[in-house]
């Protein structure tokens, strides 16, 4: 929650930063705003604001995708899914495949046949939509 105020708060000053940027340069190119010491330093303070904030920003976007999860030594379950999930994935990859590359709607087809036939094994419901979807072009 606390990253999502800071990438919240820092993309509203951002914003806000880049649209007075904007209006002092383009009132500095169109003539109405005198070139001095004072608009010269406030223009500067403004780009670098801007910079900072948007560096800052996309650190912080960077820095939470990259977070990482600390690595556990396997257990003999977790073996044991790993070894029962081969023939699964070959399945999922096939009903993909068999879609067009509709990774959304090979989940929601597989969802539905779990609601339709629940308690039945994980390849057994990518098995019965490839077969379903067999069935139905021909």
């Amino acid at each position: 929650m606390g990253n999502q105020v800071v990438i919240i708060v820092g993309t509203f000053i951002l914003l806000l930063t880049g649209l007075l940027l904007g209006y002092v340069l383009s009132q500095l190119v169109l003539g109405f705003l005198a070139f001095n010491l004072l608009t010269f330093f406030g223009t500067v303070s403004l780009i670098l604001i801007f910079g900072t904030l948007y560096y800052v920003l996309f650190w912080q976007l960077k820095r939470e995708q990259t977070q990482v999860i600390p690595a556990e030594l396997p257990t003999q379950i977790e073996t044991q899914t790993q070894t029962t999930t081969i023939p699964e994935n070959h399945l999922k990859n096939k009903l993909i495949s068999r879609l067009s590359g509709d990774v959304e709607a090979a989940e929601r087809l597989i969802d539905q046949a779990r609601q339709n036939y629940p308690g039945m094994p994980d390849n057994w419901y990518c098995e019965r939509v490839l077969d379903d979807l067999d069935r139905d072009t021909r």
